[in-house]
């Protein structure tokens, strides 16, 4: 199986401009491709590993990546899936983050020479004239077809700014400017991202009368269609400070039991004779399925030892030893406590085992809490100095566990 007959395969594309020349080129390693990254925070998330993985995945294959950091469309943010404004970024927010990004990314991708290209569009976005960019390219855009794409339909009821509405445009520039000077010939991006990819290739077309090539993969999903990623703890990050290596197998070793062979195919390198196998089993024995995608991915994203460490913490937890150094811990300031005590509603809502104390009280009447292996349906449960002071262990549901420890 080729390479881009392995992608479909795995259910990574979803449209491509013309899917013959696509395959071809990625096929024979002609392809020099790009896709966008804006540093709207200081670390990627498991939304942005499948794309990582993709640009390695094509690399491997021959394929020539340039990954652009959106220095320049930072300053403005980008519309697409989104139901409200971004939060504007300081200049020098965009920088720390990008320098972030690339960093990251390293793990992933081969910069070494002549192999992949870092670049950031903050070089020729920034230096742009306001006139000079609207007679060059102002007049390939049609406001008409731009406002019928789907990015910008969903913002129309509460109002889309002429700030985003530019987003497109400087997207389409970039395509433009990664075409005429490094030869990119392929853009990919997010399946949200189609309508900015066409009306790039329709630049370079009106702007150079030679044809350009995108394809966009499909978002994260789980099999209800939501975007995976997300906790009661916010973002799943690839950052070990934010989201702990354990915490990171947890999530994957978590996942719906419908999902766990997708996820296999779009997120791992394993060969797909692998993962059909694995989607033989049945109940109790796709856990060890979900061990397999927790492991690979935790070791593609933090190593080798990271991972191994993950899968021993989970199976002490799993056997009831709760002294494994690996285990996740919250530490809890004394002056939290009120009267040398806190409210086990309270301690589910600092440590963010629950969302809201109503989604607290819901969860220890319905029996979901414990506290050292003793399960707490009192929702005027108190923990006191002295039972603080042992690092009890807080656990929620099944497989979510919490070292408590007082500082």
């Amino acid at each position: 199986m080729q390479l881009y007959e392995d992608l479909v395969a795995r259910g990574l594309i979803a449209q491509t401009t013309d899917e013959e020349k696509i395959k071809d080129l990625i096929n024979t390693g002609k392809a020099t491709f790009y896709i966008g990254f804006d540093p709207t925070a200081d670390s990627l998330h498991v939304g942005h590993y499948m794309t990582l993985a993709l640009i390695k995945r094509l690399q491997m294959g021959g394929n020539r990546p340039i990954v652009l950091l959106g220095g320049g469309t930072g300053y403005v943010g980008d519309p697409s899936g989104r139901t409200d404004m971004r939060n504007v970024l300081t200049p020098e927010t965009i920088r720390h983050n990008c320098e972030c990004f690339k960093k990251q990314m390293e793990r992933f991708i081969d910069f070494g020479d002549g192999k992949a290209l870092a670049l950031n569009n903050a070089d020729w976005l920034l230096k742009l004239n306001y006139i000079e960019l609207l007679r060059e390219v102002g007049a390939c855009f049609s406001v008409n077809n731009m406002l019928r794409a789907e990015c910008y339909k969903q913002r129309m009821e509460k109002g889309l700014s002429f700030l985003e509405f530019n987003y497109m445009i400087m997207q389409s520039y970039d395509f433009y400017y990664l075409f005429k000077n490094y030869n990119c010939n392929l853009q990919f991006g997010g399946d949200d991202q189609w309508s900015n990819m066409l009306f790039g290739t329709e630049l370079i077309r009106k702007k150079l009368g030679k044809d350009a090539s995108a394809m966009t993969i499909n978002l994260l999903t789980t099999s209800e269609g939501k975007k995976m990623g997300k906790t009661a703890k916010g973002a799943v990050w690839l950052d070990r400070t934010k989201t702990t290596p354990f915490e990171f197998y947890q999530y994957w070793r978590n996942v719906d039991d419908a999902d766990v062979i997708k996820f296999l195919k779009m997120l791992t390198f394993l060969p797909m004779d692998e993962i059909n196998k694995l989607a033989q089993l049945k109940g109790e024995e796709l856990n060890r399925a979900k061990e397999i995608l927790a492991y690979e991915i935790t070791k593609d994203v933090h190593g080798v030892e990271d991972a191994d460490n993950a899968r021993k913490s989970a199976q002490a937890l799993f056997s009831g030893d709760h002294n494994d150094e690996n285990m996740p811990k919250f530490d809890l300031p004394k002056d939290a406590l009120k009267d040398n005590k806190i409210s086990l509603i309270d301690l589910l809502s600092l440590t963010h085992l629950a969302p809201s104390k109503s989604e607290a009280r819901r969860l220890i009447t319905g029996g979901g809490v414990s506290i050292d292996g003793r399960q707490i349906t009192d929702t005027f449960y108190t923990l006191c100095l002295a039972e603080l002071s042992t690092s009890p262990v807080l656990k929620k549901g099944k497989k979510t566990f919490l070292k408590i420890n007082l500082i």
